[in-house]
């Protein structure tokens, strides 16, 4: 043997910093106990165990959707595995795509189609704008387009497509079956995909639902569904082929062997999701994700989008005039132990609130670090006050649940 162990290699507790960071970026998110715990667990991935807990992971799956599909599927990959597997099933070769782009997401899944053979149509929405469902309706009137992709939230700019059932009953209207990506969204904020007409949702593990990354969730309507039974063309990729993927999700078959430590973690994060309710995490997200904002501009920063189309989920900051986005960044993690994120060209930085990052002990610690970092920079803020409104905020939400 000639290649030998390389002198570099050390352990992975070497790698890792002493103390923990907290992950307050646009995801992975931090993990609840229960769910570390699950991904923690291997067990076979056919059998009556395995065959109990996708049943439980399709139900709880459904309701975090509010899908009466039967068609909810898991993808071995990220979101954008989950995504792909959207648009190969859906999107055909010469099929007319309407892609609805104002991000770097949403324009991922224009290049997906393209990548298939769809003929895309791009409609580009205005920098920090929503798309527009008479816009849409102009392009849609054109005539015979088959698929539209839209995001719901684009992480990239944070900007949230508040149109967006409109949008997709619009499409519903025209014969056109509507994939949306919800990858931050879900279970943030409001989604109804029977009651929107959506024919395809994806999701990513990683961020709202608070797993691991690598194991995402995605559901067709059975619209979606037939057309997809009906294909004439093969499915170019064997893996995120719908019609496997459903031998193992819903005929208790085999498809490729899954990654079970990952789907137990799912599992029990959707059990936590189901355990607090929907409508109970819709508010504690909007309430947490509003408190931080207002916090923010109290210290002086200014949010980047619009409050009318701001996405919770994801904030974006703009960063002062002569401030480093990347010395900001590091004096965070390196002295605070708070990690958030930066963006895709964009003079800003992003904070997350999904899943647990909306926990308000989160909320104080990392609004502290980001104006301490902000004024090492070189920004003149106002930091007690921004701590000052955080508090007011969120002290006004417990007065007002204890009133009533």
């Amino acid at each position: 043997m000639n290649i030998k162990i390389p002198a570099s290699i050390i352990a992975l507790d070497q790698i890792l910093p002493q103390e923990p960071l907290l992950m307050m970026g646009a995801g992975p998110v931090p993990l609840p106990h229960k769910v570390a715990y699950a991904n923690s667990i291997v067990i076979n991935h056919l059998g009556d165990v395995m065959n109990q807990v996708i049943d439980q992971v399709k139900d709880m799956g459904a309701y975090v959707f509010q899908t009466a599909s039967k068609h909810v599927l898991g993808v071995a990959g990220p979101g954008s595995a989950a995504m792909e597997m959207a648009i190969c099933n859906l999107v055909t070769p010469g099929s007319k795509v309407l892609s609805i782009c104002n991000g770097y997401f949403s324009r991922r899944m224009s290049e997906m189609a393209s990548r298939v053979g769809g003929a895309v149509t791009i409609m580009e929405v205005p920098d920090n704008q929503a798309a527009d469902p008479d816009i849409v309706e102009q392009y849609l009137k054109q005539g015979d387009f088959r698929t539209l992709t839209i995001v719901q939230g684009e992480t990239s700019n944070t900007v949230y497509n508040r149109h967006l059932e409109t949008i997709s009953r619009l499409a519903y209207s025209y014969d056109c079956a509507v994939i949306v990506d919800a990858v931050c969204t879900l279970s943030t904020m409001p989604f109804d995909m029977d009651e929107w007409q959506v024919d395809a949702v994806i999701t990513g593990g990683q961020k709202g639902l608070s797993s691991i990354p690598g194991v995402s969730l995605l559901a067709f309507s059975d619209y979606a569904w037939a057309r997809i039974e009906a294909r004439k063309q093969p499915i170019a990729h064997w893996c995120l082929d719908a019609l496997l993927a459903d031998k193992f999700w819903n005929q208790r078959s085999y498809h490729y062997t899954a990654p079970v430590s990952g789907i137990l973690a799912l599992h029990e994060a959707l059990h936590l999701v189901c355990e607090e309710t929907l409508p109970r995490r819709f508010h504690r997200h909007e309430l947490c994700s509003k408190a931080l904002q207002r916090g923010m501009e109290a210290m002086g920063l200014e949010l980047l989008v619009p409050e009318e189309v701001r996405l919770n989920s994801v904030i974006g900051i703009n960063v002062p005039k002569g401030v480093s986005a990347d010395l900001v960044r590091s004096h965070m993690t390196a002295v605070h132990r708070v990690e958030i994120s930066g963006s895709f060209g964009l003079n800003i930085v992003r904070i997350g609130q999904m899943g647990e990052q909306s926990r308000v002990h989160n909320l104080f610690r990392t609004l502290h670090a980001l104006g301490s970092s902000m004024r090492h920079a070189g920004a003149s803020l106002d930091l007690p006050t921004g701590i000052s409104e955080l508090e007011r905020y969120v002290s006004r939400d417990t007065a007002s649940a204890a009133a009533s």
